[in-house]
């Protein structure tokens, strides 16, 4: 199949930062699909849907209009026409996202439109279930990972403008939100048959980039 790259991992691990930049050096388009979970997250929120009541979720699941940009130096994510790119990184949706998303019916509609959106390949897609349910049969399956406390650190520099997000506190949310992810019935997180693993606690952005590009160039 043309090609597709399946990069998945836990939250911090570096897989937005490595699959747009994967993208960019083979001229490839860039879904990044944990942004249309936080989408969908962001409007049950702002429309008083209760996040943990999963019936409430599933039936509001197809109300959101979503549109996601592939062009990985300015991807764009739309809800209802308006931009949410700032508003669905905030702790509150990130705290809520893996509620909303272990909802099948909220999987079921958004694993269709991604593979709409992946249609004939040439596309890094990054998430949690892409090797495992999106694209399977993707030629190249990563998975990404890191040492806990690097992936705390990391994601407290992401959230630096809330006082909120310290290390330690960033760690314990991590850890619930790993658990949730790691055990939900609807495409839990998990390392995809025939997925590269790649631990990126020690290397940097670069290396890790370089060494998803050679798998890439592997299958040509």
């Amino acid at each position: 199949m043309p090609l597709v790259i399946a990069m998945d991992g836990p939250s911090g691990s570096g897989k937005s930062s490595a699959s747009k930049g994967v993208a960019r050096a083979l001229g490839l388009r860039y879904l990044d699909t944990g942004a249309m979970y936080r989408a969908v997250t962001w409007w049950m929120l702002r429309n008083g849907v209760p996040v943990e009541d999963a019936a409430a979720v599933a039936a509001r699941a197809q109300d959101p209009v979503l549109e996601s940009g592939t062009d990985p130096d300015g991807p764009t994510i739309t809800v209802d026409g308006a931009d949410v790119s700032g508003p669905i990184r905030t702790r509150e949706v990130t705290n809520a996202v893996s509620a909303v998303s272990a909802v099948p019916a909220v999987r079921a509609r958004l694993v269709e439109l991604q593979r709409e959106i992946i249609g004939a390949g040439g596309i890094v897609v990054e998430g949690r279930d892409i090797g495992t349910v999106v694209a399977p049969d993707a030629p190249v399956k990563v998975y990404l990972t890191a040492s806990d406390e690097v992936r705390a650190r990391r994601r407290a520099k992401d959230l630096a403008a809330d006082p909120g997000a310290s290390v330690t506190v960033t760690l314990d949310e991590q850890a619930r939100r790993d658990r949730l992810d790691s055990t939900r019935r609807a495409s839990p997180l998990a390392v995809a048959a025939g997925a590269h693993e790649i631990d990126s606690t020690e290397l940097t952005l670069d290396e890790v980039i370089e060494a998803v590009v050679r798998l890439a160039k592997e299958q040509e």
